[in-house]
């Protein structure tokens, strides 16, 4: 994923609205609770892979720098899913995304959305900013809170101490998931899960960045949903490198953790 260059403006919906929302959804969903998506609790087999080609799902993510995206050849290209950045901050919204987001479903690639978080703002904000601007889905794949360091960003460098880092994000997962009514997946590269997360959430599924070793070469102890093992791929429908991202399980394996998040038909 690339990293953001997120701004502090302030928030442009009041938090009373969205707290009514986050309220009206909780009713709305089966006595509030959670798809978890756990793997043991899905009878998941998994892979002991080492290799992407050792894994038969794969999918990619993109943003606005990708363009144009074909997501029909995506899809006839072999993409089995894709996370589409949505958000960032308090107060960004992709370029790319109500494209990405319409024409992926209409091409029938399982898609979900990723922010980009901000580690000068509250978390809380984050989500509500988050739940403005995505639609709840029930087709839609767990969303994905992306927390990579920001080096680069003209108006955020922080490297906030553990404890706080910790408090933020469950802020921003714990309102995502009463909202959307399925437990958020988090994105982390190598530096940020060493340097903060090892040993945190662990009833969320992870999302690894791992582009010259195995996940489980940087990530000891720590089980993984997806494995970004490149940010340079190409596949058909997308101009120029693009994030490749491997499912750790089978495609029945696939198959099952689709379903447990869909309506019943």
């Amino acid at each position: 994923m690339r990293q953001g260059q997120g701004t502090d403006r302030a928030g442009r919906r009041s938090g009373a609205r969205i707290a009514a929302l986050l309220a009206l959804a909780c009713l709305a969903l089966s006595s509030c609770r959670s798809v978890s998506l756990d793997a043991g609790e899905l009878g998941l087999t998994g892979i002991s892979g080492s290799k992407p080609e050792h894994y038969p799902v794969h999918g990619i993510d993109v943003s606005k720098y990708q363009g144009d995206v074909d997501w029909s050849a995506a899809r006839a290209g072999g993409v089995a899913f894709a996370y589409i950045k949505s958000t960032e901050g308090g107060d960004r919204v992709d370029d790319a995304f109500a494209r990405n987001w319409k024409y992926a479903k209409a091409a029938g690639v399982p898609r979900g959305a990723y922010h980009f978080f901000y580690w000068c703002r509250p978390g809380i904000e984050q989500a509500r900013w988050f739940i403005e601007n995505v639609p709840r889905d029930p087709e839609a794949l767990p969303p994905v809170l992306d927390v990579e360091w920001t080096p680069d960003s003209p108006t955020c460098t922080r490297r906030p101490p553990r404890d706080e880092m910790v408090r933020e994000m469950s802020a921003f997962l714990n309102a995502l998931e009463r909202y959307y009514g399925v437990r958020p997946i988090i994105y982390a590269p190598i530096d940020i899960h060493r340097d903060r997360l090892v040993g945190t959430f662990p009833k969320h599924q992870f999302w690894l960045r791992g582009v010259k070793d195995h996940p489980s070469e940087n990530y000891p102890g720590r089980d993984w949903r997806f494995w970004q093992w490149t940010a340079t791929g190409t596949v058909p429908g997308v101009k120029g490198g693009v994030d490749r991202n491997a499912f750790s399980g089978t495609r029945a394996d696939w198959d099952l953790w689709l379903k447990a998040h869909r309506p019943a038909s």
